[in-house]
C-alpha cells in the first residue's frame, strides 16, 4: 500500500505551486476550462476535413511525467479532446463520452513532435464512435491508438 501511496504523492513544493496557480471560474459548456487550456495548449491543426482532423503537436514539460515521457493521462485527454473535435467537425453537438480504449504502444518523450490523426468512424443512433492515432512525425512509430465512443442528440430540435 505504501508504494501506491507514493506513486500519488507529487511532493509539497509542487502542492504549493499548483494551490498558487491563477484559476478563474468558467461557464461550463460556454467556454474552455483550465484544464483544457492546460492540455491542449499548443496544438496546431494541419488539415481539417468533415469527420477528419490531422494536428501537430510537441511533448511540452507540463505534460510529462517523472521519467521525462508524456503522461498516459495526457495521451487520454488528447484521445478524447481530439475524438470530439472530430465530431464537431460533422457539425455534430459535444456529446458525453461513454467509452474510451487507448493502447500504449510506445513512449513520447519531451520534445518529441507528434502528429494526431481524428477521425470519425461512424454513427448509430446517438452514438457515435471515433478512431484517434498519436506517432511520432519524424519516424511514424505510433506511439497510442485510442478509440473514443460518445452518446447524445446528433441534431438540435431547435
Amino acid at each position: 500500500m505504501e508504494r501506491a501511496r507514493e506513486a500519488l504523492r507529487v511532493g509539497d513544493h509542487l502542492d504549493e505551486a499548483v494551490e498558487r496557480l491563477p484559476v478563474r471560474a468558467h461557464r461550463a459548456g460556454e467556454e474552455a476550462s483550465f484544464y483544457e487550456g492546460f492540455a491542449l495548449r499548443g496544438i496546431r491543426v494541419q488539415r481539417i476535413q468533415r469527420g477528419f482532423l490531422c494536428c501537430s503537436f510537441t511533448v511540452p514539460p507540463r505534460l510529462t511525467d517523472v521519467k521525462g515521457q508524456m503522461a498516459s493521462g495526457a495521451i487520454a485527454n488528447l484521445v478524447d479532446e481530439l475524438g470530439a473535435a472530430a465530431l464537431t467537425s460533422q457539425g455534430h453537438h459535444i456529446k458525453v463520452s461513454v467509452d474510451m480504449n487507448i493502447a500504449f504502444l510506445s513512449p513520447a518523450k519531451l520534445g518529441d513532435e507528434l502528429e494526431i490523426l481524428s477521425r470519425v468512424l461512424g454513427h448509430k443512433g446517438g452514438y457515435s464512435g471515433t478512431h484517434v492515432l498519436l506517432r511520432k512525425k519524424t519516424t511514424g512509430q505510433v506511439i497510442a491508438e485510442g478509440r473514443h465512443s460518445m452518446f447524445g442528440n446528433l441534431k438540435s430540435k431547435i
